[in-house]
């Protein structure tokens, strides 16, 4: 192996990023008070949110943040939209608005200036919960969202945080869902996107953005996507599909993959895994959301809904187990090629998801240079807010907890600025601060000064969670009307079900996997 030093560590560059965590909800209490020089936890504050005065226990005073009391939390799914981050933000909740899924005439946002108060989130989660259950909620139904983890509940994340840095004070780019906040990550910009869809197609054709993949093969870089499986699709894909269509064959394969190119030296510069997103036994950490679709289907009078959708015993538990292989691979290596002496492993969210944090997001510089209201009227000049994020490497000295602001794109700015990729792609990331200073240890770390890491068991889901047989419900429909709309616009010959003919569950998820196998061949290999 050749003689490597910290100007390497950036060689090969790792991002595995989950989904829907705030900060507070999983690394708040990584550190004690005085533990170390400075840490924007949760312990030692008195840190609580008001419960609105339309709710019956206003009178019990404000909830305090405490301790999730399962590997489930919170469950249901809280909102995650622009209007309702602005409710947690921002504790503006429009009457029209409350119990409603949907914003209904106006989007809860502040007027211009006005600083983020951080008290909002009882207010959402109850009006959601009053819109999926079709009831007042109770008091521990909507405390959970006050709730987050310790470091015993998340032994792999919290064992890899202390083991290497820590940013606290990591922002996503958008005050809103997953889609947006992904685009920014690759782009610098969502094209004005605030939420995933309506319409279907907004990402995947409206979204024509320039990305960091382009200019990696501008400049001869080598790039992929791995995807865990079961997955049969790529948001990546899908979200920039108008730049990476014609990547979709060579370049978006399974993390079994990934793997093998770890252990023979063979990552390319940059390498961008996905968790199982979409389906049963994600691993992605996204709270449930299977419950939520069963609850509102429930209270909509469908005795049986799909459950397409359903959750794993614990999204949390399954993508701690992921992260380990990730990191355990990583940390192994030892090939010419890539190793771990040139390799670094970002762990990051693309987004809170609803779950509580109690930093203020700061404001940001509009992609365009200047405020330019795209959809929602949101003219982009403030953050997302604070996410989960850690930098692994041998360069690394254990307990760093880096403190300046950095955001998302900062992974732009600083691929840019390693392989001398050009020009910021757009004003957000021209704005972003590197994170190449991070690399600090004048020696390399031997691997067995890199810390142990041992993921919870994970346990055994139902084999079954189909009605395989039965017609499919409306909520399949609409999946499967999605991904049909989606292969159409990609140019992918979809047949059109006969209307005389309900198709059965198993039927659906043929349909849906024959669009998505056209679409990515290589993440039907396992």
């Amino acid at each position: 192996m050749a003689r490597l030093g910290p100007e390497n560590a950036l060689d090969h560059v790792v991002v595995v990023m989950f989904e829907n965590r705030s900060f507070d909800n999983l690394l708040g209490r990584l550190y004690e008070p005085g533990e170390v020089d400075a840490f924007e936890g949760v312990l030692g504050k008195e840190l609580s949110n008001p419960i609105p005065a339309w709710l019956p226990d206003g009178a019990r005073g404000p909830v305090s943040y405490g301790v999730a009391g399962d590997m489930n939390t919170p469950a249901p799914d809280p909102g995650e939209e622009f209007h309702h981050v602005n409710t947690q933000l921002f504790g503006i909740l429009d009457e029209a608005n409350r119990g409603q899924a949907e914003a209904r005439g106006s989007f809860n946002a502040p007027p211009t200036g006005r600083p983020a108060t951080m008290d909002g989130f009882i207010a959402d989660y109850a009006s959601m919960l009053l819109f999926e259950n079709g009831r007042m909620p109770s008091y521990d139904e909507y405390a959970k969202i006050m709730t987050g983890y310790t470091s015993e509940q998340m032994p792999v994340m919290s064992a890899i945080a202390r083991g290497f840095a820590t940013f606290d004070h990591w922002f996503c780019e958008v005050p809103s869902c997953t889609f947006p906040n992904r685009s920014f990550f690759h782009a610098g910009t969502s094209s004005g996107h605030v939420i995933n869809f309506p319409p279907l197609d907004a990402f995947p054709a409206h979204n024509p953005a320039e990305t960091l993949f382009d200019r990696l093969d501008a400049a001869g870089l080598s790039w992929r996507v791995y995807c865990d499986p079961p997955c049969h699709a790529s948001l990546t894909g899908i979200i920039h599909a108008a730049r990476l269509r014609p990547k979709f064959a060579t370049h978006f394969v399974s993390t079994a993959q990934f793997f093998d190119d770890v252990e023979k030296g063979n990552l390319p510069t940059y390498s961008f895994i996905e968790p199982q997103i979409i389906g049963y036994a994600h691993n992605d950490m996204h709270p449930p959301f299977g419950y939520l679709l069963e609850t509102m289907a429930k209270s909509r009078g469908i005795a049986e809904p799909d459950r397409i959708l359903a959750d794993p015993p614990s999204s949390l538990i399954a993508g701690e187990e992921l992260l380990a292989r990730i990191y355990r691979a990583i940390r192994s290596s030892t090939a010419n090629g890539s190793n771990h002496l040139n390799t670094t492993l970002l762990v990051t969210f693309d987004e809170h998801g609803g779950t509580y944090d109690h930093v203020p997001p700061p404001t940001a510089v509009p992609p365009t240079g200047e405020p330019a209201p795209g959809q929602m009227g949101f003219a982009f000049d403030r953050s997302g807010v604070r996410i989960p994020t850690l930098a692994i490497s041998a360069w690394i000295p254990e307990r760093t907890v880096v403190r300046e602001e950095y955001r998302a794109t900062s992974l732009i700015a600083t691929m840019r600025e390693r392989w001398k990729l050009g020009s910021p792609l757009t004003a957000r990331d021209a704005s972003a601060r590197s994170f190449a200073g991070i690399f600090t240890s004048p020696a390399p770390r031997a691997q067995d000064d890199w810390p142990e890491v041992t993921a919870q068991p994970v346990p055994a889901g139902p084999e079954s969670f189909v009605p395989m047989d039965a017609p499919l419900g409306l909520l399949g429909k609409s999946l499967l009307g999605g991904v049909a709309a989606l292969g159409k616009g990609m140019g992918v010959d979809v047949p059109d079900p006969k209307p005389d003919q309900p198709l059965t569950g198993r039927e659906g998820i043929e349909a849906a996997q024959h669009v998505l196998a056209e679409l990515f061949p290589r993440l039907q290999e396992r």
